[in-house]
């Protein structure tokens, strides 16, 4: 049976509305079954959402973008987002959302992780990482980040602490030499490293 982090899903297409708010603003998404957290937006996107340190004219990746929540929040705030995801409902939504939420300066582009990613001059990554997909896949995400952040950069990633989350921020540090809480709110905190 194929999970959210799988390409292809085989669960009927039931599509459903989330209305959410955040940074002061209403955004509507388009869910359906055989993505992340597919009825509501989940309390770890949510904390993410509302404490991402982007700026306008930010550069910025959402990986493992699921429907576009977190890059279509940052293109809010003027940052030009590229959304990714392996997931091809995932993507479908997230363009469909993109459009919804008139975000003009999102796009989304199917990738494993940052295969299909060539930039390296992004000010921020940011990401919800699958953790149930494994501790490799996590691990990938953050070490796949430094090369492609340009200096000053940052990896801005939620996840519970009590829940593989600490080892997650001890990868961070081995591999960017820093990492520091930003937030936390409800079993989560949102990790953040910064290229040196």
């Amino acid at each position: 049976m194929p999970h959210y982090y799988s390409g292809k899903q085989d669960s009927a297409f039931r599509p459903r509305t989330i209305a959410s708010f955040f940074r002061g603003r209403e955004f509507t998404f388009r869910s359906a079954s055989g993505v992340f957290s597919k009825d509501r937006v989940d309390r770890g996107t949510s904390l993410l959402a509302e404490a991402m340190l982007v700026t306008k004219g930010d550069k910025a990746l959402d990986i493992g973008c699921g429907i576009g929540i977190l890059g279509i929040v940052a293109s809010s705030l003027g940052a030009s987002v590229t959304m990714t995801d392996v997931n091809e409902r995932a993507i479908a939504l997230s363009r469909k959302n993109v459009a919804i939420n008139d975000a003009e300066h999102a796009s989304v582009v199917m990738s494993d992780l940052y295969t299909s990613i060539a930039d390296d001059d992004f000010d921020a990554i940011l990401s919800n990482p699958p953790q149930s997909a494994g501790k490799d896949v996590c691990f990938a995400i953050i070490e796949g980040a430094l090369p492609r952040l340009k200096k000053g950069g940052t990896l801005q990633l939620v996840a519970r602490p009590n829940k593989g989350g600490k080892t997650l921020a001890r990868r961070m540090e081995e591999v960017f030499g820093n990492v520091s809480v930003i937030a936390k709110k409800s079993g989560f905190a949102v990790y953040m490293s910064r290229k040196l």
